[in-house]
């Protein structure tokens, strides 16, 4: 078992990455349902949560359904994040995450983020403030450094585990890199394999296949990975991951029948937590990710992405399950929380 604190998950847990615009509830419920052991949500800045912002408050909210679930945050002031830190704590998730990874140009020119790998001492405070603000297990997610004249993940590491983290997750690139190139797991596996070190560190970058996440597990020693992009469309990742690392044989695709009904369920999700028009609009980049390689699935695509009725849209995704009947077999559907019955601060 892997312990992150108090939390109990599974040897060599899968985690799923905190992505912006993303992560929310309906995909963190779908992922979880295929086999993400902890789920994260998009991450949250602690200066607009501190002042209020509804965005931010309502990102915030999360369900049973996903449980263990982690609320990112991001901030480059120590009392920002303190306070927002003591705002999450009263939310009950299962673990509260820092990111100081992200390399988007508008979050590092506050200071947060990947901004913040500049400063390791900097990193130390803000991590330590947080800390000391909440009972639940604090986690870190991070890069190698801010570039390949800076990849002090090795001593950064050991500090971020003397503030009191439960664990560190590491993207193996660094922040001038943004998400360029091939992700270096080598110092990954240093840090983890650094016998000072006894949190559990969690690898991150470049896993897409059964196959790869295996293969570094044995390589570099991680106690998990997280995925991120190539969650996306395709929660069945993690359902691959578990069985190829069980049983070493790959699992069977989903079929078009289950592409299809997954799609219809994050649909109705997305419509139940954003409402009718949000909800339409997030789906539209969701259906191409879905649907790849169902046979002539080009012209259904091209009426998905301009539809602006729910219904309308659903009756193309019934069209679709018909034209694909016969390349489908049974699926068994998902079934999403009903977002209007939740808890918000």
């Amino acid at each position: 078992m892997t312990h992150i604190g108090q939390l109990i998950l599974p040897d060599f847990p899968l985690l799923l990455a905190p992505m912006e615009d993303v992560s929310d509830p309906p995909f963190r419920a779908i992922c979880k349902a295929y086999g993400a052991d902890l789920t994260f949500t998009e991450f949250i800045s602690s200066e607009s949560l501190v002042k209020g912002a509804i965005r931010s408050r309502r990102k915030l909210d999360i369900f049973q359904q996903e449980r263990p679930v982690g609320i990112q945050l991001y901030g480059g002031d120590e009392d920002s994040l303190s306070l927002a830190a003591a705002i999450v704590d009263a939310t009950n998730p299962d673990v509260l995450d820092i990111n100081f990874g992200c390399p988007v140009k508008g979050i590092v020119g506050r200071g947060a983020g990947a901004g913040v790998l500049k400063d390791p001492d900097r990193m130390v405070r803000l991590t330590e403030a947080c800390v000391q603000a909440t009972r639940l297990p604090v986690t870190v997610k991070t890069r190698l450094g801010w570039d390949d004249n800076s990849r002090n993940i090795l001593d950064v590491a050991e500090r971020l585990q003397d503030t009191g983290i439960q664990a560190l997750t590491i993207h193996g690139r660094t922040r001038s890199q943004l998400y360029k190139g091939k992700a270096d797991w080598e110092l990954i596996g240093q840090v983890k394999n650094n016998p000072r070190m006894h949190i559990p560190i969690f690898g991150n970058g470049d896993i897409d296949s059964p196959q790869k996440a295996l293969a570094y597990r044995d390589r570099y020693g991680v106690d998990g990975i997280m995925i991120g992009r190539a969650a996306i469309g395709y929660p069945w990742i993690f359902r691959e991951i578990k069985t190829y690392i069980q049983t070493g044989e790959l699992a069977a695709p989903p079929t078009a029948e289950e592409r299809v009904s997954v799609c219809r369920e994050h649909l109705k999700g997305a419509l139940a937590w954003n409402g009718p028009v949000q909800g339409i609009n997030e789906m539209r980049g969701q259906y191409a990710r879905y649907l790849k390689g169902l046979p002539g699935i080009g012209p259904y695509l091209q009426q998905l992405v301009r539809l602006a009725d729910a219904a309308a849209v659903e009756e193309v995704l019934q069209e679709i399950a018909y034209a694909c009947k016969d390349h489908i077999s049974e699926a068994q559907p998902i079934e999403l929380v009903d977002y209007h019955t939740h808890c918000t601060l």
